[in-house]
């Protein structure tokens, strides 16, 4: 795949806000067509019509990921105006933070599952028919640090992110021989809307300001994306020092368990309950 992006036709899933959104605007000022997909269909007009302003190219298309239908009238509808997609950005996705067993079964597990995992993995399925047919295509898939290191009160998210890492690199493996490229992107805790869809329960706060002072800009996230559009890498972590704390993970695990045990578990699990 060419360095230059200028004309390439970018689908973004979870385009109406955080990274898909800085994405967007990324992408169309490096001279991409952008398809915005997302449920939000006000803030994707509002920001397709802030990037036609600046003379970009976008299209708004509401989308909900965990319906199959959605997704394939989504692909056709960006088939049918483009007549092709070279770069498929699997961002669409959100988490819901506590102790396991409060949890609510429906909302909080099963829906994160199938916009997490499922969701990546249906639109996925359906752009790729098109790409092999062009015999060129890169796959970027928005996963977390949560996908190398599972760490208390993540248990869902970090199972979803996981899950994103393994279809990641079976599918890699997959259709690399087919002119096709499909790249792993794992941030570290970033400033989105993310905070705001975690659940309102104490324990959800108290996790998300552990990493408060680590947090990197949406926009930096975003750059990286379009950074691994021009130059397809395997695997991003960001910010580099993560792959320390993976590597004394997959390293020294025991010693990983000690200390959230000992730190974040035994302090706090069922702090509300007392």
């Amino acid at each position: 795949m060419s360095n230059s992006l200028k004309d390439k036709v970018v689908i973004i899933t979870g385009a109406s806000s955080g990274f898909g959104e800085e994405a967007a605007r990324l992408f169309a000022q490096a001279g991409c067509r952008v398809v915005l997909a997302a449920r939000r269909l006000d803030r994707l007009q509002k920001l397709a019509g802030e990037i036609q302003s600046a003379g970009g190219e976008a299209i708004a298309i509401p989308m909900d990921v965990t319906s199959r239908a959605d997704v394939d009238l989504m692909v056709t509808s960006a088939i049918d105006l483009y007549g092709r997609i070279d770069i498929l950005f699997n961002n669409a996705g959100f988490g819901r933070l506590d102790w396991l067993e409060n949890l609510d079964a429906a909302r909080d597990i099963e829906t994160q599952v199938n916009v997490n995992l499922l969701g990546v993995i249906q639109v996925t399925r359906a752009v790729l028919p098109y790409m092999l047919k062009q015999a060129h295509g890169h796959i970027i898939n928005m996963s977390s640090v949560a996908g190398w290191i599972a760490i208390p009160m993540y248990s869902i998210y970090a199972a979803t992110k996981f899950g994103v890492r393994g279809f990641t690199d079976a599918l890699r493996r997959e259709v690399s021989p087919f002119g096709i490229k499909v790249s792993g992107i794992y941030p570290g805790p970033a400033h989105t809307e993310f905070g705001q869809h975690t659940g309102r329960s104490s324990n959800a706060k108290r996790s998300l300001n552990v990493f408060k002072g680590l947090s990197m800009t949406s926009e930096y996230v975003a750059r990286r994306v379009v950074e691994l559009a021009r130059h397809p890498r395997r695997v991003v972590i960001i910010p580099w020092w993560y792959r320390i704390v993976i590597g004394l993970d997959l390293l020294f695990p025991y010693l990983v368990d000690w200390f959230l045990k000992q730190f974040f578990v035994r302090p706090y699990h069922n702090l509300e309950k007392k």
